[in-house]
């Protein structure tokens, strides 16, 4: 994992990135706030987590977590000798994932780093499954417009892609040829309804699953969810 160390003091940073490295991290020093905040470009720049000490020269800790909060989730684990509840809820309040405070066993800010990774690839992996459609062993990826069958990708048109989308939505749900048409061709035109068979039997086809879209005679068509 990489990690993104701030501390203006070389010698504690030295001393800790050694530790780390030999726990497995890639760790980059940074020992200003606006060297934190230039190392987390573009968008926190690969870093799975960052150790945050408040005493900055150049920029008040919090108003540094803050800033790289604005610019990316990566995981912020703040470090500091101020051990008050409310400083810990300011630094919580901010955006800060965790709070250590110093002297701080090794152990223990292992485990704080180990913990805030698990939890954001748990969230990761939960953001990823709520933009995604699963049917059996079909996955539809609806950001990336991708859609996959047993894991292999299937190149489907853009039009292939909106219909397949839009009946994945609500298996089982009858959708009209009208109202197809109207939300995937963005038109009423009666002519449309042969492009729709079209594309109908072209998923079919491609997707290797003829029984996936079922049609219904005089009203439209429906997704029969496959089983897992």
């Amino acid at each position: 994992m990489r990690l993104l160390l701030v501390e203006d003091d070389n010698h504690v940073a030295a001393a800790l990135s050694a530790v780390l490295a030999r726990h497995g991290f890639d760790v980059t020093h940074a020992r200003s706030g606006e060297e934190a905040l230039q190392a987390l470009v573009p968008e926190g720049a690969g870093f799975g987590v960052v150790l945050l000490d408040l005493g900055l020269p150049d920029q008040d800790g919090y108003e540094v977590c803050g800033k790289i909060r604005k610019r990316t989730s990566t995981p912020v684990i703040m470090v500091t000798a101020r051990s008050d509840v409310r400083s810990r809820i300011h630094g919580l309040n901010l955006g800060a994932d965790d709070y250590v405070v110093k002297p701080y066993d090794t152990g223990e800010l292992l485990a704080r780093i180990h913990a805030v990774s698990r939890r954001t690839v748990h969230e990761d992996v939960a953001a990823a499954a709520e933009n995604a459609l699963l049917l059996g062993s079909v996955r539809i990826e609806l950001p990336t417009r991708q859609v996959s069958v047993d894991g292999s990708v299937v190149q489907l048109t853009r039009k292939e892609f909106d219909l397949l989308a839009l009946l994945a939505q609500r298996p089982g749900v009858v959708f009209r040829r009208e109202q197809i048409i109207s939300e995937v061709w963005r038109t009423s035109w009666e002519g449309t309804g042969r492009t729709l068979e079209v594309h109908v039997a072209s998923l079919r086809a491609k997707l290797r699953m003829p029984a996936l879209i079922e049609t219904v005679r005089g009203v439209g068509y429906r997704l029969v969810a496959p089983a897992a």
